[in-house]
């Protein structure tokens, strides 16, 4: 499953990157994707639209056994 994730995440990636920003797989716990925005996206008042909307949306089309995604504190 990590594995699948970390494909998602490097798919999305240059969008992240074309803007200032990353995010960074930390984990995943019991369906639930945890990861740390970094660069522009740490701050970034969109973030949480990102995170929802963009990276979460992304991960759940491809590995459906995931139930969200959350950022962790940098």
């Amino acid at each position: 499953m990590r594995a699948r994730v970390e494909a998602v995440i490097n798919r999305i990636r240059p969008a992240l990157q074309s803007d200032g920003g990353d995010c960074e797989l930390i984990d995943i716990q019991d369906g639930i994707v945890k990861l740390r925005l970094v660069g522009a996206c740490s701050g970034c008042p969109s973030s949480t639209a990102t995170l929802q909307a963009g990276i979460e949306r992304a991960i759940r089309a491809e590995v459906p056994e995931i139930k969200g995604v959350e950022a962790v504190p940098a």
